[in-house]
């Protein structure tokens, strides 16, 4: 029995799929998994997947030795349809595009599904998750409206050397207390998401924002922990895209074990200055 596609490459098929609609590929180009890797920001490997799937759709045809190229379709032909996104797909590509700001801050349920194709309530689940993760609120009356958040990427990257000039200055603080039970719990929850494979972005996030606020509240500085917590909230929007597009937790959670490492034997000049490689490493990825 042939795997079952998986989600990500459902939906890099529809995307496919959607460009060869708007005549992005033309009848008879060839397809190129390195080219529509780089385009879509993913692996090879769920390229080589979705492009399976749309030759058995007979949306593209598939030559041994010569790759896949796009099918001639009749005027009649309608193009083939792939079922409706899953709950997962659809939540990671309504973050994906109001990142990239292709869906605008205010929407309606009628609006997404007619944009989606999603089934009422596979859309239903997935604006209930979104807003359980405060990504979105209830508008009062009608619709949905998307937290405030970073609004392009030049305020992405302000941000972060905002970051790096408060929470370092914060390790530095003359009133700085480490708590040790809590940096010890913060440990322990960073060791046990590294042995796992099925960390969620609503997870990672959390996990994170926990860490950069904990280290602001030990520097006894109201000020700074206050201007982490507002950062924490403007960027949750772009954490989440992030996350699934370099799922960079490993080495994002890696770096926190240094810092903390650092700050158990007292020394937080060094630990500073991880810090600042660490946003600057995730500004890089960003």
């Amino acid at each position: 029995m042939a795997a079952r596609p998986t989600a990500l490459q459902v939906d890099l098929a529809r995307q496919i799929a959607d460009d060869i609609a708007a005549g992005r590929h033309a009848v008879g180009d060839h397809l190129s998994e390195e080219a529509l890797a780089k385009a879509y920001a993913v692996s090879r490997t769920p390229v080589r997947g979705a492009l399976a799937l749309l030759a058995a759709q007979g949306l593209i045809t598939h030559r041994p030795n010569s790759g896949y190229t796009v099918a001639a379709l009749t005027a009649q032909a309608p193009l083939p349809r792939l079922q409706g996104p899953t709950q997962a797909e659809l939540y990671r590509r309504l973050i994906d595009d109001r990142a990239r700001r292709a869906l605008p801050e205010t929407f309606t349920d009628s609006e997404l599904q007619q944009r989606y194709g999603a089934p009422r309530a596979v859309l239903a689940k997935t604006l209930l998750q979104l807003s359980a993760d405060g990504l979105i609120e209830k508008r009062k009356g009608h619709g949905w409206q998307f937290a405030p958040s970073l609004d392009s990427a030049e305020a992405l990257a302000e941000s972060y050397r905002f970051r790096m000039a408060i929470e370092c200055a914060g390790l530095l603080e003359p009133a700085f207390r480490l708590d040790r039970p809590a940096l010890a719990r913060m440990r322990a929850a960073h060791e046990a998401l590294l042995r796992r494979e099925d960390v969620s972005a609503a997870e990672f996030f959390a996990l994170n924002t926990a860490f950069h606020e904990l280290l602001a509240r030990c520097s006894g500085n109201r000020h700074i922990l206050q201007a982490v917590q507002q950062q924490n909230q403007l960027r949750r929007l772009e954490e989440h895209a992030a996350f699934y597009r370099a799922a960079r937790y490993a080495d994002s959670s890696a770096e926190h074990l240094r810092i903390i490492e650092a700050l158990e034997a007292g020394d937080n000049e060094w630990a500073a200055q991880l810090m600042r490689q660490h946003l600057k490493a995730s500004l890089q990825a960003s």
